[in-house]
Order: C-alpha cells, then sequence, then structure tokens
C-alpha cells in the first residue's frame, strides 16, 4: 500500500520544544511585547514563524519578520541544542527502512537546523529526503512542503504515508491526496486529529511501521468486562487497516519479572508449585508481578528473595518476552542472576513452593521432553544456554 513514510520533524521525531519555547520568549522579551509568562506556549511549535507571531501576538507582517531574526538569534546559538529525540524513534526509522519504505521529512523548521539535529543524532543517512523552508521562505504552507517531499522521493500521494503531531501536517496531507497518522507523542492531542481527519493516531513510534506494512489496528471504544485484583477484562471495538471493523477481547495484565539463578555448583534454582488454571504442579523459574510504579529489575530482586530466599551479586538482562499476545498485554521481564548466597524465604500467606536445583543440561532435558512447559522458563533456560555458549554473562 505505502512505499514511502514522511515524517515532520518538530514534535514528530525530535522533541524540540524547550528550545523553541525558549526562543520565542526571546524574541517577544526583545520587542518588548507583553504575555503570559505562564503559559505552555505548546501553540508555537508546528506553525510558521511568521504566521505565528501575528496569529498569537496581534502583530504586523513587518513587526513579525523582525521577531522571526530575534528568533533565530537565540535558537541557532542555544535553542537548537537543547533538542532530544523521542524514545523508540530511531529504532523505528531503522526499521521502516529495513521494511524496504523510503523516508522523508517534511517540516516547517529551516532545513539547516533540521540537518543539523538529524546529523547530530545520526539518523540523516536513513532519510531519502529532506525537505523543509529556507530562511527566506519561512511561512511555506505544510502542504507545499509536503509535495515536494513526495515528488523527490519519486512517489505518487497515494502511496506516501504522512506522520505527523499537529493539524498541519494532517492537513496537508489531505491537500496532497496522501493518508496521514497523527502521533500523540509529541504536541497534538487525539480531538485535535479527529477533527482534522487523520486516518490513523499512533500512541507509540512502532504503530507508525504497523500502519505502514498495512497490519494496524485501531481502537475505537473500549468496552470493559472485569476488573479484578491483577487483570482487567474489556472486549474493544477496532477498525482494521482495509477499513473494516471487528472485535479484540484482551486481558490487561502489569506484568511480570523471572529470574533464573545459576549457582557457583552450577545449577539453576527452580520452583515447583501448584497452578491452579491448569490444575497441575509445575516447574518455574521464580517470579512474579510488577506492582503499580514498582522498577521491574526490583521486582525481581523482590521475587527472587522471596521465593527462593536468594540474594544476587550480579544481575543481567535476558530480555523480555510476550507470553500469549492473542489476548493478553502482558510483557515478561527475563533476568540472570549469579554470585548467589541465601537468606530466609519471605513467602506470602497463600504462596506454597518448593525450591529444587537442576543442572542446565538436565532441565533442558526436561524441557525437550515436554516435563517442563512454563513459557517464561523455557525462554530463560535457552537464553542463558546460548549466553553461556557465548562466554557473555554480563
Amino acid at each position: 500500500m505505502f512505499k514511502a513514510v514522511i515524517f515532520d520533524f518538530d514534535g514528530t521525531v525530535c522533541d524540540t520544544g524547550e528550545g523553541i519555547k525558549e526562543s520565542t520568549r526571546y524574541a517577544l522579551d526583545s520587542a518588548g511585547i507583553e504575555y503570559d509568562k505562564s503559559e505552555d506556549m505548546s501553540f508555537v511549535i508546528g506553525p510558521p514563524l511568521l504566521i505565528m507571531f501575528q496569529e498569537h501576538y496581534g502583530v504586523s507582517a513587518s513587526e513579525a519578520e523582525e521577531l522571526v531574526k530575534k528568533y533565530r538569534e537565540h535558537y541557532t546559538n542555544t535553542g537548537v541544542f537543547k533538542s532530544v529525540m523521542y524514545d523508540g524513534v530511531a529504532e523505528l526509522l531503522s526499521l521502516l527502512k529495513s521494511d524496504g519504505f523510503l523516508l522523508g521529512i517534511a517540516s516547517s523548521k529551516p532545513k539547516k537546523y533540521v540537518e543539523l539535529l538529524l546529523e547530530r543524532f545520526d539518523i540523516l543517512q536513513l532519510f531519502d529526503s529532506v525537505c523543509a523552508v529556507d530562511f527566506k521562505v519561512d511561512c511555506e504552507p505544510k502542504q507545499s512542503i509536503i509535495s515536494r517531499c513526495i515528488n523527490e522521493l519519486n512517489i505518487t500521494a497515494g502511496e506516501a504515508l504522512v506522520v505527523g503531531d499537529r493539524a498541519y501536517d494532517i492537513s496537508g496531507a489531505a491537500d496532497n491526496g496522501a493518508k496521514s497518522a497523527g502521533v500523540l507523542w509529541g504536541y497534538g492531542n487525539k480531538f485535535e486529529f479527529i477533527e482534522s481527519g487523520a486516518d490513523f493516531i499512533a500512541e507509540k513510534p512502532f504503530d507508525i511501521e504497523a500502519i505502514a506494512l498495512g497490519l494496524y489496528e485501531q481502537t475505537e471504544a473500549v468496552n470493559g468486562i472485569y476488573n479484578g485484583r491483577i487483570i482487567t477484562v474489556h472486549c474493544d471495538d477496532i477498525t482494521l487497516c482495509n477499513g473494516d471493523t471487528s472485535k479484540r477481547e484482551c486481558v490487561d495484565h502489569p506484568g511480570g519479572v523471572a529470574v533464573i539463578g545459576i549457582t557457583d555448583d552450577e545449577e539453576i534454582l527452580l520452583v515447583r508449585q501448584f497452578r491452579y488454571p491448569y490444575k497441575e504442579v509445575i516447574y518455574e523459574i521464580p517470579a512474579g508481578k510488577v506492582e503499580k510504579g514498582e522498577d521491574p529489575f526490583e521486582t525481581g530482586k523482590r521475587e527472587f528473595k522471596e521465593e527462593c530466599g536468594a540474594v544476587a551479586d550480579n544481575y543481567f538482562s535476558l530480555g523480555e518476552i510476550y507470553p500469549s499476545p492473542g489476548y493478553t498485554s502482558e510483557i515478561i521481564r527475563l533476568y540472570g542472576a549469579t554470585g548467589i548466597h541465601f537468606e530466609e524465604q519471605e513467602l506470602d500467606e497463600d504462596e506454597f513452593l518448593e525450591i529444587k536445583k537442576m543442572k542446565l543440561t538436565e532441565i533442558v532435558d526436561r524441557i525437550m521432553s515436554g516435563e517442563i512447559k512454563d513459557a517464561k522458563t523455557v525462554a530463560a533456560v535457552f537464553k542463558l544456554k546460548e549466553m553461556l555458549s557465548r562466554n557473555d554473562l554480563s
């Protein structure tokens, strides 16, 4: 469906807000223009500066030009360097390139600043086209900038997905006949995107890859069914990428942490306990759920101590797994542990389990025979086995 993804810059790729707001205040102060100093000023991010100064501060076009000069005086030397990339965007860009998409930038920011920041964050090489404005044409409409980018990428408008955080990006895409996605990690909001006619609304960067691939499912309504002590169950109305509607049953879970500890005798700590949903006694590595606001790493150390009475000198990450992505949002973070010594167990009142120690080879045999079935244990065992083979316990 799409051949290219065209990104807005401010509020989409980079959080440039602090420098833009600071430079705006500098320009207003230099001109002696009164304004509410407690105001958030997020409205200054996105539109061309000439238009913004005229619309929000009631100045003439010539006065706005002088304000822009003062703004850039501060932004060039100070403000631009206060920019940071949004978490996950660099990874998203790399994924899109590996998926075969062309990448473009369509920004109302001067091209000098855009390229400076793209180079600073080492992502300039990922883009096939960078379209922005120059200092002489500061109020070029977003529609025109997006059109230039589409032409430079040598695609049709229907082959472009335009991604941005403000209504200017959404309407600019529509005026060109391109699809658009509004992002919620920038300075826009869901109501702004609905009013401006966004085709998609993305909550996190990796949603953009799903949209570009034609795999995204847009939530339209969340219909609660059950709210328990640990889980929440809901059945949601969704819209598929082809416009069809459907429903998704989902179990929300706060997430868990599991720790696979290997002793100085090269034995793995396991627990055996009765698991009610399966009506079985099963082998697992020690694990538990993340409490609200708790750092998952602290969860892992706590559960290791509570279930096994074990404290480790060294912990290392084994990544995370999605145990059953077809119906639950649960994420399990895995950690390894070495340098283990033992203290007292601290089991919950309703928690009954038995500690077992096994050699890694025996656990692998029991996994392969089907005796050990717990998913997090299987994943952790084979991840640890691979790390040991690489001599990479760090």
